[in-house]
């Protein structure tokens, strides 16, 4: 059965390797590969009971809890790609560096890159919208509204720095607009509705606990944020809480520890 579950991963892997945060060649364990193959499997069966082109799909590959967070990545799948049937369009941050690139990739891929577990959350989006953005991506890098340079906690509407959410949320802007840059596509995205999520990192923690690295840029905030701790961020939760509050999200599904959910969990 496991070698069955395997072969038919197969068709959601795409001709590339792995991309993203893994940065050394070491292969993937095989009970790692396993789960993600079984989550990939389950997620394409869903999205196969659906007529829709594309769909959001979130993933745990960081630890959020102590912000009240579950989810802390999420791409577009989107259908009959050219890279696939079922492939995940998202931004990744280059191995932790502070560079940025966007991949194609078939699901397994996107389960596999060294997650904290294996939940997951489809959201649908309503047709017309879910069309738009399914022919924006299947078109990039025409359109990419891509800023390479990575920040971790990018501001919302920054213009120097982007991290994966809030390229995520600016391609929905620019769907939504039409629009042909990033300030248009994020300006779209507030009128919508879209509202920043804010995360509590004290001034002290920062400057003591040696929160420094290349893929964190706290001077993209303005230095009474920076004194006051709280940032505001592009979040899945902020993603998915505006997208169904203004009236974009069909339905939604979701699996906690292997199992799906009767009622959907917090993001």
């Amino acid at each position: 059965m496991a070698a069955a579950m395997l072969a038919a991963a197969l068709a959601l892997l795409p001709a590339q390797g792995r991309a993203g945060t893994a940065c050394e060649d070491e292969p993937l364990a095989p009970r790692k590969l396993a789960d993600a193959a079984q989550t990939a499997l389950t997620v394409a069966d869903a999205l196969e009971q659906r007529d829709a082109p594309l769909a959001l799909v979130a993933r745990v590959g960081t630890d959020l809890s102590a912000q009240g967070l579950v989810y802390s990545h999420v791409g577009f799948v989107v259908r009959d790609h050219p890279a696939g049937r079922w492939t995940a369009v998202h931004l990744l941050n280059e191995c932790g560096s502070d560079r940025s690139n966007l991949y194609a990739q078939g699901l397994v891929n996107f389960f596999a890159d060294d997650l904290v577990n294996q939940d997951a959350r489809i959201v649908w989006l309503e047709p017309a919208l879910a069309q738009r953005l399914a022919d924006r991506l299947r078109a990039l890098p025409q359109g990419a509204l891509h800023q390479p340079h990575y920040n971790l906690i990018a501001r919302p509407g920054s213009v120097e720095y982007q991290n994966s959410t809030a390229w995520v949320l600016e391609t929905v802007g620019a769907a939504l607009a039409q629009a042909s840059d990033r300030a248009a596509a994020f300006a779209a995205a507030q009128r919508d509705g879209f509202r920043a999520d804010r995360v509590h990192i004290p001034y002290s923690k920062r400057v003591l606990g040696g929160l420094f690295s290349a893929n964190v840029a706290f001077t993209d905030h303005p230095v009474g944020t920076r004194l006051g701790g709280d940032y505001p961020v592009v979040t899945v939760r902020s993603i998915v809480d505006y997208l169904d509050r203004s009236g974009h999200v069909q339905a939604q599904r979701e699996w906690r520890n292997g199992r799906a959910m009767e009622t959907l969990g917090a993001l």
